[in-house]
């Protein structure tokens, strides 16, 4: 769940059009980057999902989701530590909290536009 007081501390300088479009950078890459990652570890190619775990943690920082930061950054660390045990259920856990923060995304989006 998205922290309302830290996301407003976030954007504070920014104005409803580039909040807007934040949220739909965030959306359109989203496919791509889940993508990815399944690749990377169906392949155990922990180089690229580390890269692309951190990517996300970035993205994902920005809207002040605890919960998704912190699977993010564990996913992020077991990349670099090439640990599989546990990996698959990071990874959907991951991705449930994002579809779970698209949705706080989308209502956040109508409230600006």
């Amino acid at each position: 769940m998205i922290d309302r007081q830290k996301l407003n501390e976030n954007f504070q300088y920014f104005d409803n059009e580039t909040i807007i479009e934040i949220i739909d950078i965030f959306f359109e890459e989203y496919p791509d980057r889940v993508e990815k990652m399944t690749k990377n570890i169906q392949d155990n190619d922990f180089v690229q999902l580390k890269f692309n775990a951190h990517s996300i943690k970035g993205v994902v920082a920005n809207f002040q989701d605890p919960v998704t930061i912190e699977l993010s950054r564990k996913l992020d660390e077991m990349a670099k530590n090439q640990q599989t045990a546990g990996l698959q259920q990071v990874f959907d856990d991951l991705k449930t909290a994002c579809d779970n923060l698209m949705i706080e995304l989308a209502a956040l989006k109508k409230e600006h536009s």
